[in-house]
Order: C-alpha cells, then structure tokens, then sequence
C-alpha cells in the first residue's frame, strides 16, 4: 500500500510538471496608430523541481523598438539596410501599461541586461514547482513595417503578425532566453490559447488556430479564436479575404500561396497529394487547419525556383506550385507538431523535410531536371548543368559552402550559422546526409525511423538524440559515424582510389580515406560508362584494400552515382583496361563539374584600357562554378587599339584548413602583358605565397591576411622619354586585416618593399562607423617611408599624394600613364589618397596623410584631407583639400567635387571639370562580392 501511495503521489506530481501552460488574449486593433491593444491572462505551470522567483516572457515585438537589439544587429551583420534607416515609427515597440498577479497586485518587472525583447517578472512569492500563477498583463503592440521580416503592417494596410503577443520563455532544465533574431521559429513550450480580437468590420482574421465565432457590431467585429498544444503564433488581418480554404484528407488548408493561375481543381489534387503523402509518410495533422502563407514560403524559399522571372516557364504546369505548397506545408507541418529546440537542434527537423521532399519529387517528377525544360534547348543541353537531376540541387548547394571552406556542423545554434548555411546549406547538408544513410542501409529503415520518431513524439518535447536512437535502433549496421563524423562535425568527405592490383580472376583496389572520419563510400565496377558491380566500403581511417571480382571491369569508381557528398570526385577513378583514368573533354563556357571527364572550359573574355582598346580573346580555364583547390587560367586577348597580343595566365594551388585560425595556404604564379601607353607594353611576373587567417566564430567578417611576392616587371622603352629602370622587381611582404561591416568597417595594412634601388615600409588603416543618428564617419590614415631610396633621379617609386604610380602593376588603371584628360581623373585611394592634385605630388622621403568624410544627406558626403610630403633634402610640406564626395555605391561608384584646398577656391575655376575625379569598378567578380557579401 505504501508503495502504490508513492507511485500515485508520483503520478500526480509529473503530471503537474507536464500541465501545459495557458493564455487568453482579448486584443482590439487601433488601424489609425498602427496599434494593437491588448489584455492577456497566462496561467504558467512551474514544470522545474524547484522554486522560482522570476518568470521570463518573450516580447519580441520589441525587438524593433531600437537600432541596438540583437534583431538590429542581425540585420547589420546581413547588410541590410531597411531597419537602421527605417524612420521610428516604422520600426514599432510595445508599451507596457500593467502586469498584475490574480490578486490584482501589482508585479514589479524590468528587461533583464537591457535586452529589449524580454521580460522578467518578479514575484511576491517564490512558485513551487508543480504549482501555477495568473498574471495579466495591459499592453500596447505598435506594429512594424513588413519590410524588415515579411511580417508586420505592409502598404495596403494588411496586419501579418507573428510573435505578436508574450509567452512564456520556456522552462528546460532552466530557463531557455533567445532573442528575436529572425530565424523562422520561436522556441516555447507548447500552450493552449484563445484570442478574442476586435477590428474594424472592413477587417478579415485568418490563422491556423480554431475559428469559433464572428460577432459584428455597430463599426466592429469580435473575433474568437482557440488551440490546444501549439506553439506559433502566426495571425493575419486582412481588409480583403486573400486567403483561400481548401479540404484536405480532412484537414482545412488556409493558404495564401500565390498560385500562378493554377485551376481550383488541380489545386485541390496537389494539396490532396501532398498532405496524403505526408500523412502517409509521417502521420496524422493533429490540428484541424494548415495555415501556411506566402511569407511563410518567401523566407524560406525553394532556391532557384523563386529566383526565375515569372515568364520563364521551364517546368511543367503546377509543378513550381506543386513544390512550394510541398516544402511550406511540409515546415508547417513539422513544426507544429515536433516540439524540438529550433535553435539548437533543427537539423532534425530539416533533415525530415528535405529527404521528404526528394522522396517527393522522385514519386511524382522522377524525370524532372534541375533547370526544366530548359535543358533541351539546343546549347544549354550542352552543358552538364542539363543533365542534373532537380534533386541534385541539394547537394550542389551544400557543397558550395564545404568548397568555400566555410560549412559549419549540423548542430550548430541557427544564431551562429553564416546566412547561406542557415537559409539553404545546412538544412540540405542534413537531408542529403539521410539519404546518404538510407543508401548505405540499402533498405527502408530510415523511412520507417522517421515515421516512428513523429508517431512517438508528435506534440510532446523530443530532443536529436531520440531521433538518433530510434536510427540506431532500426539500422542493420553500424551508423555511428553518421552522428559522430556528419552531423557532429563539419568534416569533409573525400576518398581515393590509390592503386588497382589485377589479380587472376579478381582485382585488389586500395582506397585511401583523405580525411580524418569513419564514412562509408561505394566502390563500383564500369563497363562502356554503366554499372556492373557496386559494393559498400566501411571503416576506411587511412588506407584499406579490398578484393572484388574482375567482371570485365574497364574503371572503377568510388561514390559514381553521387549519393555521397564528396568534397572531391575527380580522383574517384581509376583505369583497368584502360589507359586514362578518365578521358579529357573540352566544354565551351564555365559550368558544373563532372567528375567522370578531366574538364577543360573556354570561353571568350574581354579587357579594356585606354591603350590597348577593347581586347578580346578565349580564356582557358579549369575552374567550374564551385570553387576547387588547383586552378589554372590562360587569356591571351588582342588588343584592336593596339593591334597586338595582351593577356595573363595564372595557376595556383590551396590548401584548406577546417576549424583553425589559419584557414588557408595559397600559392602560385601570375603573370600579365598589357600596354602602358601608347606602343608602350609591360611585362608581369608574380609568384606568390599567401596565408588566410579568420575568426573562428564564422559570422564574423574578421579576416587577415599575409601575403610573400615578387614581382617582376619589364617595360618597353619610350623613345620620347627613355626609362630610367625599364626593367626592375620588387620583393613584397603584406600583412592585411579586415573587418568590414555594416555598422563598423576596419581595415588596416603593413606593406614592406624591397627592391635593388629602394626599401619602404607603409602603414594603412580604415575606419568607418555608422552611428545610430545615421551620421557616418569615414577616416583613414596612411604613412610611409623610405628605408633607402637610390631612385631620386624620377618619383617613379615615389610615394603619391593623390595617384600612385601603380609601378607593381595592381590597381586597375583604364589610362595608367595619362597626365591629362578623363582618364587621368580616375582616382583609386591608395596612399595619400588626395582628391585634389596638389604639388609636391609625390614623396621620396616620407608622406603622412589622414583623410576624412561624413555624410551631408543620404549618399553626400564633405571629405577633406589633409597631410605631410616630405622629399629629400626639402622641409616637410603642409597640404590639404576638401570637398562633396557623391557616393553612389560605396567604394564602386563615386564621384569626388573639390571645393577648397591648398591651391584656394577649386570651385569655379576655368578648368573645374577636370579637377573632378571619379571610382568606377567595372570588374565584374568586384560588383558580384557587392551582393554576395550578405550571404557568406
């Protein structure tokens, strides 16, 4: 008996821990002030086995109140620019009038550590675990512009909230505090709710709560709706009914979703389709309605698909639709019933959607390519591109990040993850890497594991590691290098085929495992191009060999189907019977790499400057979209300026290192041949060696650099003004660092030089802030001095006031030797970075400048300088100049208007038009890392 009175005590104790917590909003939007008042009651349920004094609630409404939140700061991180320019009454706040207990006291609270989306409550008495408290709290939401996150108020007036009203932080073995930083979920305990909101009559509600009943009256409705064990928070008021209602096997899918003209009825199929598929893939909804909207579907988006003009139609009728409404509903669907921690353990969840989402497309689409029809089209089919499957996409984007060297592991927090990983890499890392293991298993325990794992746990708290014993559980072998090696870490996978041995009857293939995991790879038999044998190999540390039979085998190949994620395919073969590896193939034109050919692209390039004209020639390169260790570029142009031969021809080679400060060791050798001048040509030749340093928090943009050359230059003589050093090379060490961002940009370099005549040292640094008035400062600061200098006879070597010479042949000069005219008005800020010309312009003993801006209005600028030359044998002298800097496009596109400097009034003056100088960046990889710099 004594034991049955403790397991009952037992019993009612966990459930009291297990109780859900419980909200009531009763809400009335303001339209005219944007605003939305409301009083909530939460019932929260202490589920610790301890006493709390505190409670902590999520108000990430408030994230948007000011410029130094962690939204805000996210924002800066990604560059974009809408939230700090944003004007204040677009960036909305909450105002809290009351918090009060059920004794209608008064509850003291603050924002703990000034983080401005979260409130901590105190209590007058400690809350005993197992025990509740009702607080009420009168608040005032003022709604933020949609134009930050999708969601707030947009320009037709619709009200799209998400993570509107507070609730409560939730409680696992202690409190679990993240702030609003637009990741795509908010982690909370499931909780029951009911709304009760008054709006205009004009107004409709929608959501994928429980609609219970509509009351209009005189100028307005109520609006009462419910739900048990949910945790989104997602409501939309709309003046128009944009969304439509469609049954489901017996759900209501509310959806928003633009259609492209799709008819009703072959809407209604697909959404049939798709939740019978899930149903039957996963399980029963458990709610009766599906909400899933637009934004839903814009933040997180099928790349590719979203990014094609609307009249581009490579797919069939219905499939882009067809696949959207699979990928929202499928995140919908996860995510309201898998209660995991969406920040720390989301592979899980990504992991399910993407491999479902392939299981999809090859049920329905099984022929379907990744660019449509487009890859029939005569020269586009050309391209190994076209013969990529649409599920390929996955692996191709993954790989990407892994490439670049800047993958992170799938266990990662989502607030640490760089943007391209978390919005595309990582979540298709996850779901390759399940299919990986599905063909590895070779059987349907991976499908019947992510079955059981959403029957068991669907709507209950789960953590990855039930998702992983329930893998374990199924699998037939051995898959703990899946958790230990692949989502654990971001090892990369790379296997060799090191030696073929051909035995009497069989062959004995050795394959060297490249890094440091316990994956498994397949090794295949090829005969004409087709597959005749295929085995798994597991185990493989450093090297193993294994016997197969012959099969008149003519190559083996490891991992030839590409199920496996490799990070290097093009030494996965080897020749049996025949000579090459695998044989060579030309293709016109950059494209996706295949590892079955030794590949060769060309393509046509183009140059110009002032001298050689437009110079144009075939560019003979390795290099394919994703990026490779081993590159080689040949360009030899003509010049129709100058009528001759021009271009460059580079090769280089890096080593990658994962997880270390120093994350890369390059090295190689340049080499150009343009002209100078008019009939005037230089030579180039650069060997190198460069080592690549970064933070190892990879969001951060911290970056150094130390780079070893020579450079070796020979120039053409010039019979009107005979070179004094024609031909000359000059030994160069650099060490850069870098931190560019949107809020704060440094950058600063040390540059040694030394050469037969001079030896120099500089000094470089960069510092830009932008404050929260807006008002951004621009300051640099440069200084450099000659160690020796036998090369006073010219200032060829000089330092330069306002345009270097450029003598090493880096900056791209359209008219490099030009005194006079448009082109001498190009200006790169480099040294004294002056934007006037002023005499002396040049320093052969030592120069100090320091050059400054701040922003007139928007994208005007006042700049002035100001600096010391110093030449042999003359007293230092004192410079300066200032003016309107017109800053287009920061550091691409700019125009400098001088005003006032040493030389007086510059303005007005007869030869105004050209003391205006000018940036333009025409190298197209430059504009590109403009718009990719938010990504990676």
């Amino acid at each position: 008996m004594k034991h049955l009175q403790s397991f009952l005590i037992f019993l009612l104790f966990s459930g009291c821990l297990s109780a859900q917590n419980a909200i009531d909003v009763s809400a009335r939007l303001i339209d005219s002030i944007h605003t939305i008042s409301i009083d909530q009651n939460i019932k929260f349920v202490n589920t610790e086995n301890r006493e709390l004094v505190t409670i902590y609630l999520n108000d990430w409404n408030n994230a948007f109140s000011t410029k130094t939140s962690a939204l805000a700061k996210r924002f800066a991180e990604d560059y974009a620019r809408r939230f700090h320019f944003a004007k204040d009454h677009e960036r909305g706040h909450t105002t809290i009038n009351s918090i009060r207990d059920s004794e209608d006291l008064d509850l003291d609270w603050d924002r703990p550590g000034n983080v401005v989306d979260l409130l901590r409550i105190k209590l007058k008495q400690p809350l005993k675990p197992g025990d509740s408290i009702s607080l009420n709290l009168k608040y005032d939401l003022k709604i933020p512009d949609d134009k930050f996150t999708r969601y707030g108020r947009d320009d037709e007036g619709n009200y799209k909230l998400r993570y509107w009203y507070m609730v409560p932080a939730p409680l696992d073995n202690g409190w679990k505090l993240y702030s609003h930083k637009d990741l795509g979920m908010q982690y909370v305990k499931p909780y029951s709710i009911n709304v009760k909101i008054d709006v205009p009559t004009e107004y409709y509600a929608a959501s994928g709560l429980n609609l219970t009943r509509t009351q209009t009256r005189q100028g307005f409705k109520t609006i009462n709706f419910e739900g048990k064990d949910r945790v989104d928070s997602e409501f939309y008021l709309t003046k128009s009914f944009i969304f439509e209602s469609i049954s489901a096997n017996g759900n209501q899918v509310i959806t928003n979703i633009r259609d492209e003209d799709i008819q009703f009825d072959i809407k209604n199929t697909l959404l049939e389709r798709t939740v019978g598929f899930l149903e039957q893939r996963l399980g029963s909804y458990p709610h009766k309605n599906i909400f899933i909207t637009q934004e839903d579907y814009l933040n997180s988006p099928i790349y590719g698909l979203n990014q094609l003009p609307s009249f581009i139609r490579p797919f069939p009728d219905g499939f882009q639709y067809d696949i959207k409404l699979f990928k929202t509903i499928t995140s919908n669907f996860l995510k309201n019933t898998i209660f995991i921690n969406p920040r720390q353990e989301k592979w899980v969840t990504d992991a399910i959607m993407v491999s479902l989402m392939m299981d999809y497309v090859d049920t329905y689409y099984p022929n379907m390519k990744l660019i449509g029809s487009l890859s029939k089209i005569i020269g586009i089919r050309w391209f190994h591109l076209a013969d990529l499957e649409f599920n390929d996409q996955y692996q191709f984007l993954y790989m990407n990040m892994a490439r670049l060297n800047l993958d992170q592991p799938l266990t990662t927090s989502q607030d640490s993850l760089v943007k391209f990983n978390k919005n595309i890499a990582n979540a298709y890392k996850a779901g390759v890497g399940l299919k990986y293991l599905e063909e590895f298993l070779g059987d349907e325990s991976v499908n019947q594991s992510i079955s059981e794992f959403y029957k068991k746990y669907k709507l209950k708290r789960v953590t990855d590691e039930d998702f992983a014993e329930i893998l374990q559980k199924n699998a037939k072998k051995d898959i703990s290098w899946f958790f230990d090696d692949y989502v654990n870490t971001n090892k990369k996978i790379d296997f060799k085929i090191q030696n073929v041995e051909k035995l009497e009857d069989s062959l004995k293939v050795t394959i060297e495992n490249r890094r440091n995991n316990s994956m498994p790879v397949s090794l295949y038999g090829l005969k004409n191009g087709k597959e005749v044998y295929k085995t798994w190999v597991e185990n493989v540390r450093d090297t193993m060999s294994v016997t197969i039979p012959k099969k008149d085998i003519e190559r083996l190949a490891l991992n030839y189907n590409q199920e496996i994620p490799e990070f290097n395919q093009r030494n996965n073969y080897a020749g049996v019977t025949k000579l090459l590896n695998k044989p060579i193939q030309f293709r016109l034109l950059q494209d996706v790499e295949d590892p079955r050919y030794h590949q060769i692209f060309f393509m046509p390039e183009f140059d110009y400057n002032l001298y050689d004209g437009v110079s144009i020639g075939p560019k003979l390169y390795n290099k394919t979209i994703l990026n490779r260790t081993f590159n080689f570029a040949i360009s030899p142009k003509y010049g129709f300026n100058s009528e001759t031969l021009v271009g460059s021809a580079s090769i280089y080679n890096a080593h990658q290192f994962e997880n270390k400060e120093l994350y890369g060791i390059y090295y190689g050798i340049g080499g150009t041949r343009f002209s100078y001048g008019y009939g005037l040509f230089y030579e180039k030749f650069t060997p190198f060696l460069s080592f690549a340093f970064r933070n190892s928090y990879l969001r951060s943009n911290e970056r150094q650099r130390l780079l070893l050359r020579n450079v070796n230059v020979r120039r053409d003589q010039n019979s009107e003004a005979p070179l004094l050093q024609p031909d000359y090379n000059v030994f160069n060490v650099n060490y850069s660092y870098s931190n560019p961002n949107f809020l704060k940009h440094l950058t600063a370099s040390f540059d040694y030089q030394l050469s037969d005549k001079f030896s120099k040292v500089a000094i470089t640094a960069e510092y830009r802030k932008l404050f929260t008035n807006n008002r951004q400062i621009n300051l640099r600061f440069f200084s450099g001095a000659f160690l020796y200098n036998d090369a006073r006879s010219n200032d060829y070597f000089s330092f330069a006031l306002d345009r270097p010479t450029d003598y090493m042949f880096d900056y791209n000069y359209y008219g490099r030797s030009q005194g006079s005219g448009l082109f001498s008005q190009q200006i790169i800020v480099a040294e004294g970075g002056f934007k006037s010309q002023l005499q002396p312009e040049f320093a052969n003993e030592w120069l100090t400048t320091v050059n400054a801006s701040t922003n007139i209005w928007n994208w005007i600028y006042a700049y002035a300088d100001m600096g010391v030359v110093k030449n042999r044998g003359e007293k230092g002298e004192f410079l300066y100049d200032s003016g309107i800097r017109v800053s287009l496009v920061q550091d691409y596109f700019e125009l400098f208007f001088p005003v006032y400097s040493s030389l007086g009034w510059e303005i007005g003056q007869p030869d105004y038009d050209q003391r205006v100088r000018f940036i333009v960046a025409l190298d197209l990889n430059t504009l590109i890392r403009l718009f990719t710099r938010r990504w990676y």
